[in-house]
C-alpha cells in the first residue's frame, strides 16, 4: 500500500502500532510537516495522555487544519485513544478545544465507584447490525479489546449515526468507537488488542471496515447487569545480565536471585531467554508483560542497549501492553550528562514499552510529599505530565514489621492473618528501597496515597515475605491497599497454584494478578490460571490466537 501515513505528535509508544502494521504486511510512512497530511493516502493517527497536551501539540505543529482538510476529503482515517477524542468538541480534561468534527465531549469516569483509569481487557458491544469482514469471514459483534484511559465520550442519541462500538465501565456506557464514511477511530487500542486489534487494523487498511450500507442500521446501547472488564493475568520477567554478561530472565526467592548450591559457584538462576519467553506468554494468552530491569540501579538506562534491544525485539512480536521497571530515575551516564527521568522513560517509550514502573524513587517522591507536598519535579509528575497517568505504575516492596499493639507504632497497622513470631496479631508493612535492601519509615499507605496524588495510574503491589515462596498472596495487604486508593491494582508475589489466582479474586477487587517463576518452569501455565478461572465464574479475556 502506497501513501500509508501516521500522524505522531510525540506521543508515548507508537512503535508497537508501527510493528502491528508491519506484521500486516504494510509499511508505514511518518507524517513530518504539515503537508504530508495531504499527501496521504490512508492516515492513522494514535494519541496517548492528555487530551489538551495533544490538541497544543496539533495546532503549534501546524496539524490542525490540514488534518480537518484530510478528514473531508474522504480519504481512509483511523484515530486512535486520544486520536479519537481529539475528533470531538472537548474535553473535560482541558480548556483546550478538539477538532469539532464530531459533537460530544469527554468526561472524566466515576472514580468513586470503580478504579481509574479505566485499564485493562474490556467488550466492545457493536451498535451496528452488519459486523466487519476480515481475513477469516465475520467478525464477532462483541470482542474484547485493551482500554486505557481516565476520560471518555458519554453514548447520547446525537451520536447513533456515529457509534460503531459502545463499552460499559462500571455504570458507564461510553463510545468505544466510531466509524462512518472514511472514518474510524477507536477508544481502545487495537495495536495492543492482539489478534482481535490487529484483525481490525488489517480490515481498516483493506476497506472492509467501512460498510454504510443501506440495509444496516445503528442500535441503541443497553446497560448490562454485570461488569465486563475482565481481569488481567500478567506475566513477570526479572531481567539482569548473568555471570558472562548475557541477559537472562531470573527469578528471586525472597529477592534472591542466585542459585542455592553447596558449591561456590552460585550462579545467577537462569529461566530462559527474554524475548522468547515474552513470545511465549503472548501465545500463550497473558493479558499484559512486564519486564524488571533488576540490575539497572548499577547501569545507566540511558546506555543499557541491550535492555532496549529487548523492548524492541519483543514490540515486533508481543502486541499486548509492555511494562519496563528499573532505574526509571534521573541519572548520570559514563559521559557525565545528566538524564532526567522523564528522558529515560522516553527512551523505554521509544523502544517498545507502554508502561514504565518505578520503584526507589517513588519511596523518595513519597516521603518529600508528605514533607513538603507536590513541586512538579518527581518522576511520577513529570512522566504523568508528558505521557498521562496511565503509563506510570508504582511497584512497592514491602515487608511485615510486627507489633504487639497498633498503638505501638505511628505506621498504620493491618491485623493481619499471618500471626508473627511472637504470636503479634497486627503488623503494618514498611517500604523498603534499592531491591528490598533497604527499609524506610514510611508505610505501604503512605505511599500509594502519595504517589496517586503525584499522578501514578497503577499499583504493582509485592511483597518480600510472599516472594518465591508459592504460599498465595498477602490478601490483607492487597484489600488494605485498594481501600486506599481508586487507581487499579496489580496483586504481586506467593502464587503457587491456580487456586492462589481464584482465591486473590474472590476474595479482594484487585483488578490483576501477576506470577513469574510458576509460568517459566511452567509449574502452573498461564493458561491453566485462565482456564481454572473461566470455570470458576470469573470473567477473563479469551484465548485468541487467529489473525
Amino acid at each position: 500500500m502506497k501513501g500509508l501515513y501516521m500522524l505522531d505528535y510525540g506521543a508515548g509508544n507508537v512503535r508497537s502500532l508501527v510493528n502491528a502494521v508491519q506484521r500486516l504486511g504494510y509499511t508505514i510512512q511518518f507524517v513530518k510537516e504539515p503537508s504530508d497530511i495531504l499527501k496521504a493516502e490512508t492516515l492513522i493517527f494514535p494519541g496517548v495522555g492528555a487530551f489538551g497536551h495533544a490538541m497544543k501539540a496539533l495546532r503549534q505543529k501546524g496539524y490542525a487544519e490540514p488534518l480537518k482538510e484530510y478528514v473531508a476529503s474522504g480519504k481512509p482515517f483511523m484515530g486512535i485513544c486520544v486520536g479519537m477524542q481529539t475528533l470531538f468538541e472537548g474535553s473535560e480534561e482541558s480548556d483546550e478545544p478538539g477538532l469539532g468534527l464530531l459533537p460530544g465531549t469527554a468526561t472524566r469516569f466515576d472514580a468513586t465507584t470503580k478504579a481509574v483509569p479505566h485499564m485493562g481487557w474490556n467488550t466492545a458491544h457493536s451498535a451496528k447490525t452488519v459486523s466487519y469482514q476480515n481475513g477469516n469471514g465475520q467478525e464477532k459483534k462483541d470482542t474484547v479489546y485493551y482500554f486505557v484511559h481516565s476520560f471518555a465520550v458519554p453514548y447520547h442519541a446525537n451520536l447513533k449515526e456515529w457509534t460503531f462500538t459502545t463499552t460499559q465501565y462500571g455504570e458507564e456506557t461510553f463510545v468505544s468507537s466510531v466509524q462512518k464514511g472514511n472514518v474510524l477511530a477507536t477508544q481502545f487500542h487495537p495495536e495492543k488488542s492482539g489478534y482481535a486489534g490487529l484483525r481490525l487494523l488489517d480490515a481498516f487498511l483493506k476497506g472492509t471496515v467501512f460498510s454504510d450500507s443501506p440495509q444496516e442500521s445503528r442500535s441503541t446501547p443497553h446497560t448490562h447487569p454485570m461488569a465486563t472488564l475482565t481481569k488481567r493475568i500478567i506475566a513477570c520477567l526479572d531481567v539482569r545480565a548473568n555471570d558472562a554478561g548475557d541477559l537472562v530472565v531470573t527469578k528471586g526467592d525472597q529477592y534472591d536471585v542466585r542459585e542455592r548450591t553447596d558449591g561456590s559457584s552460585n550462579d545467577v538462576r537462569n529461566l530462559g531467554k527474554p524475548v522468547e519467553l515474552a513470545k511465549r506468554y503472548f501465545d500463550e494468552g497473558a493479558d499484559e508483560i512486564t519486564f524488571l530491569n533488576i540490575t539497572s540501579f548499577r547501569h545507566c538506562p540511558m546506555g543499557d542497549l541491550p535492555m532496549l534491544e529487548v523492548l524492541r525485539r519483543t514490540s515486533e512480536c508481543v502486541f499486548v501492553p509492555l511494562t519496563i521497571g528499573g532505574g526509571i530515575r534521573e541519572v548520570i551516564d559514563p559521559e557525565g550528562t545528566v538524564h532526567s527521568a522523564l528522558e529515560v522513560a522516553g527512551a523505554y517509550f521509544r523502544s517498545g514499552a507502554d508502561k514504565v514502573s518505578i520503584g526507589s524513587d517513588a519511596v523518595y517522591a513519597a516521603e518529600r510529599y508528605w514533607e513538603s507536598g507536590k513541586d512538579g519535579s518527581s518522576a511520577i509528575e513529570t512522566i504523568a505530565q508528558a505521557y498521562g497517568a496511565q503509563a506510570v505504575v508504582i511497584s512497592v516492596d514491602p515487608r511485615r514489621v510486627y507489633v504487639k499493639d497498633p498503638s505501638d507504632t505511628s505506621h498504620h497497622v493491618v491485623k493481619t492473618s499471618q500471626p508473627g513470631p511472637k504470636r503479634e496479631q497486627y503488623c503494618w508493612y514498611q517500604c523498603t528501597v534499592k531491591g528490598g535492601r533497604e527499609g524506610r519509615d514510611l508505610d505501604v499507605r503512605q505511599l500509594v496515597v502519595a504517589c496517586e496524588a503525584l499522578g501514578a495510574g497503577e499499583v504493582l503491589l509485592n511483597c518480600m515475605d510472599r516472594d518465591g515462596t508459592n504460599s498465595g498472596y498477602e490478601l490483607d495487604l492487597v484489600n488494605d491497599v485498594k481501600a486506599a486508593v481508586h487507581i487499579p491494582v496489580i496483586a504481586s508475589s506467593g502464587a503457587g497454584s491456580v487456586a492462589h489466582f481464584e482465591e486473590l479474586f474472590t476474595k479482594t477487587n484487585v483488578e490483576a494478578a501477576l506470577a513469574a517463576g510458576i509460568f517459566h518452569r511452567q509449574e502452573v501455565p498461564l493458561q491453566s490460571v485462565k482456564d481454572h478461572l473461566e470455570g470458576c465464574g470469573i470473567l477473563i479475556r479469551p484465548q485468541d490466537s487467529v489473525l
